[in-house]
C-alpha cells in the first residue's frame, strides 16, 4: 500500500515515540497513539479522526487491518519497519499489526449530552491514568453519558488509560477541565435550561447507604482521588453524600471498584424503574 516508508528513528519516530510518555507533547500535539483491534474499530465506528495509520512495513496485513488502511483514506499511511513498531507498541518483541495516530478530541463540557436521564460521572484528581481508562469503561458499560476528570490529575489519554478502557475512551465523551468551577457552571446552566442534576458524592463517611438513594434523577457522580478521596470543595457542593456499605476488614474500595459499584447500581435502578413506571429503588 502506498505511503511513506519509515525505518530509522528519524524525526517522526521520535515525535510518536514522545507521545507515550508526555503528556505536554500529547497536548501540543493534539494527539496520541492506539493499537488494537478492538480500540481501532470502535474509534472508526465513532468517527474519530485518524490522523495517521502505521503497519509493519513487510507483514503480511490481516483483513481487518486492509479494511481500516482502504476505509481510512483521510489517514497518511506509514509503513514502518518491525522493531521500530514494536517499540512503538510497547509490547517488546511482539509489534502490533496496526497503530493510529488519533486526533484529540477538545476538552468541551458541550460533548457531553445531557437529557433527563442524564447520568454523568467526575473523576476528581486521579492519579493513576489506569484507573481513568477502568471508570471510563465501566461508565460506557453501564449508560452513562460522560466523564469528567478535574484538577491536577493523570491523563485520560496517557497510554495506560487507553489501554484500560479497551476502547471505550471513543464511545464515551471524556473531558478534563481545571476545577469545580467549570463542572458547576455547566451544571447550573443546564439546571436552568430545565433538567435537575443531582450531585452525588461517593464517601466511606457519607450519610445515606448507596442503594437507598435514588439514583434515577439526573445525577452526577463524584468519585474521589485514591489515596485522599474526594475535596473538601467537591464534598461541599454535593447534594448527598452516599456511601457503600461494606461487611468485610476493608474500609473503602480502588476508586475504580467504587465508581463500578454506583454505577452498576445506577444502572439497576434506571432499569427497575423503567420496568415498573416508579423510582427504581426496592
Amino acid at each position: 500500500m502506498a505511503g511513506v516508508r519509515v525505518s530509522s528513528r528519524n524525526a517522526r519516530f521520535q515525535v510518536w515515540q514522545a507521545l507515550l510518555g508526555n503528556r505536554n507533547k500529547r497536548q501540543r500535539a493534539g494527539e496520541f497513539l492506539v493499537q488494537g483491534v478492538r480500540p481501532i474499530s470502535i474509534a472508526v465506528e465513532h468517527g474519530w479522526p485518524i490522523r495517521a495509520l502505521i503497519h509493519d512495513a513487510d507483514r503480511p496485513l490481516s483483513r481487518w487491518a486492509q479494511d481500516v488502511l482502504r476505509g481510512q483514506r483521510g489517514a497518511e499511511q506509514v509503513s514502518m519497519a518491525a522493531d521500530l513498531l514494536a517499540e512503538l507498541g510497547e509490547k517488546g518483541e511482539n509489534a502490533p499489526e496496526l497503530i493510529a495516530v488519533m486526533e484529540m478530541p477538545p476538552d468541551d463540557l458541550d460533548r457531553i449530552k445531557v437529557e433527563q436521564d442524564f447520568l454523568g460521572v467526575v473523576f476528581d484528581r486521579p492519579t493513576g491514568p489506569g484507573n481513568i481508562g477502568s471508570i471510563i469503561r465501566s461508565a460506557d458499560a453501564f449508560g452513562a453519558d460522560g466523564l469528567i476528570v478535574t484538577g491536577h490529575a493523570a491523563d485520560a489519554y496517557d497510554p495506560k488509560s487507553v489501554r484500560a478502557s479497551t476502547g471505550s475512551i471513543f464511545a464515551l465523551p471524556s473531558v478534563r477541565v481545571p476545577s469545580q468551577r467549570e463542572v458547576m457552571e455547566w451544571v447550573e446552566a443546564r439546571r436552568t435550561a430545565g433538567i435537575p442534576i443531582v450531585i452525588v458524592g461517593t464517601d466511606e463517611h457519607g450519610t445515606v447507604d448507596i442503594f437507598d438513594h435514588d439514583l434515577t434523577q439526573p445525577t452526577l457522580l463524584l468519585i474521589g482521588n485514591e489515596t485522599s478521596g474526594l475535596s473538601a470543595a467537591w464534598k461541599d457542593l454535593a447534594d448527598q453524600l452516599v456511601r457503600i456499605p461494606m461487611t468485610g476488614s476493608a474500609s473503602s474500595l480502588n476508586a475504580a471498584n467504587a465508581a463500578t459499584a454506583v454505577l452498576y447500581e445506577a444502572s439497576r435502578q434506571r432499569a427497575h424503574s423503567f420496568k415498573t413506571g416508579g423510582s427504581g429503588r426496592p
